[in-house]
Formats: structure tokens, sequence, C-alpha cells
């Protein structure tokens, strides 16, 4: 049996295996990728042709001209919704294409 000071929430022990192998920031922006069209919502995510993140940016390319000139007027709060929940050093900037 192991000592009671050997035992971790499995959370945190993924956390910390995430943080060892240099991981998190990956899993960081996947999770941002995978959350997109519950933050943007389905009309959004329904015209969303790719999403990726380079260099703590995330670039969104739309298929509607329209769509993409509606976003752009709300990025900032995107990116301020998408830091409230992931926190501040995932993202820096959103670009759309």
């Amino acid at each position: 049996m192991p000592a009671p000071h050997d035992i971790q929430h499995i959370g945190q022990a993924i956390r910390q295996l995430l943080k060892e192998y240099h991981l998190k920031p990956k899993f960081d922006e996947a999770n941002v990728i995978a959350s997109w069209e519950r933050i943007a919502g389905k009309p959004v995510a329904r015209h969303t042709k790719k999403i990726y993140v380079r260099n703590k940016v995330l670039f969104i390319e739309l298929d509607s001209a329209a769509m993409k000139s509606e976003l752009s007027f709300h990025k900032n709060h995107v990116l301020k919704t998408l830091e409230h929940e992931f926190g501040k050093d995932i993202l820096k900037e959103i670009v759309l294409m």
C-alpha cells in the first residue's frame, strides 16, 4: 500500500506529466481547437474550414466573407473568452483568413 504522501489526484498527476514532458502548450492548443464550436457557436463553427495554433496565434480560416467580417468585429471578445477559460498564456492573437 503506498504511503499517503505518495498518493495524488489523477488530474494533478496528468498536469505534472504534461509539464515534465513539455507537452502542456500542445495540450492547451488542442483544447482550444476542440472547444472552438462551443466558444464561437455552431454558425461560426460550420463556416470554419481550418483552425490551428502557431506561436500562440490562433489562425481561423472561414469559407464565408460575411462570417469573417462579423467575426473580425468580435475577435477581442473571443480572445478574452479563450483567455478566461484557458489562461492568458495560451494565446496572444487571433488571425482570420
